[in-house]
């Protein structure tokens, strides 16, 4: 339902690609925000938005979008948040709150938290949804309907600050929970980022693996390879800076993965049908539960088409 009055008078969206796209759309939807200013880096990305009305008002710099925001939301890569808290610093309104969409939540906390002047308040947050398409036209209201967001104050944080950016991701169709730091870099470390570093590594094995020509692979896809396709095809900026920021908790999930793939060899070399039965039967159970979840659907979907 819409919201009876805006819950930011002024919201501005630093980098416009999936996830600030669909923030913007689906604040438009709940009436969430007064207005909407936007700004990207990329001139391109800039004249695109504005010609497809993106945002309400597109700038060319990211000190001259955070003018007067009750709102800034700092959707760029991790390696960029750094450099845009520094520009954008001396320009945020006091009593204003600076978020981020982030998929790892340690290392944006301490490249953006050094720069956030007293009496503005960081909150970061990350979104888990999301799709293989990137840049400001793949964008849609509907992306975070149902979906997750966890909320990570950081010591201090001021908790109607916090409750009123919950609302706001709730107004955009969120779940809302929050989570320390260090062990939501954990959790994403398990759900995201190995699976995303497993399908680019499947994707690099079969184009590497000659006696499976590029044609075959192409047009004999199975739905396993093709939803690993779908994986790796995300932006290659974003996951390059995931794994260099959250390297520890991914290398320590790597390393379980590493252990579960050799007593799977295992199991195949002697022919242990009954231990790959079990582990086969235990997996299922976690996707079962996902679905119960609403996480996802057991309906077939390997197109993934996005929604209008």
């Amino acid at each position: 339902m819409p919201a009876e009055a805006p819950i930011y008078d002024r919201v501005a969206l630093i980098g416009l690609g999936l996830i600030a796209g669909s923030m913007s759309l689906a604040m438009r939807r709940g009436r969430l925000a007064g207005e909407i200013v936007g700004t990207a880096r990329s001139a391109e990305t800039r004249d695109i938005a504005r010609e497809i009305g993106l945002v309400d008002r597109v700038v060319d710099t990211a000190a001259e979008a955070v003018v007067d925001a009750d709102l800034v939301v700092l959707a760029v890569p991790v390696g960029a948040m750094a450099a845009v808290a520094e520009e954008i610093a001396p320009h945020l309104k006091p009593g204003a709150t600076v978020t981020d969409v982030g998929s790892v939540k340690r290392a944006v906390i301490d490249a953006v938290g050094p720069h956030i002047p007293e009496g503005v308040h960081f909150i970061p947050a990350h979104p888990l949804a999301g799709t293989e398409h990137s840049g400001p036209r793949s964008g849609f209201a509907t992306l975070f309907d149902n979906r997750w967001c966890l909320i990570v104050p950081v010591e201090g944080s001021d908790r109607d600050a916090v409750a009123r950016l919950e609302a706001m991701w709730q107004g955009l169709g969120a779940h809302t929970d929050e989570m320390d730091a260090d062990h939501h870099d954990l959790v994403l470390a398990v759900t995201s980022h190995t699976p995303h570093l497993i399908a680019y590594t499947m994707v690099g094995v079969a184009d590497d693996l000659r006696r499976v020509t590029d044609s075959e692979v192409i047009k004999y896809s199975a739905a396993g390879f093709r939803d690993f396709t779908r994986i790796a095809a995300s932006d290659p900026t974003m996951w390059r800076d995931v794994f260099l920021t959250n390297k520890d908790a991914t290398l320590e999930i790597l390393g379980r993965f590493t252990e579960e793939l050799f007593a799977l060899q295992r199991a195949i070399r002697t022919g242990d049908g009954e231990q790959l039965f079990d582990y086969f039967t235990h997996t299922r159970a976690i996707r079962r539960g996902i679905i119960e979840a609403g996480q996802d659907t057991d309906a077939p979907d390997f197109g993934r088409v996005k929604p209008e």
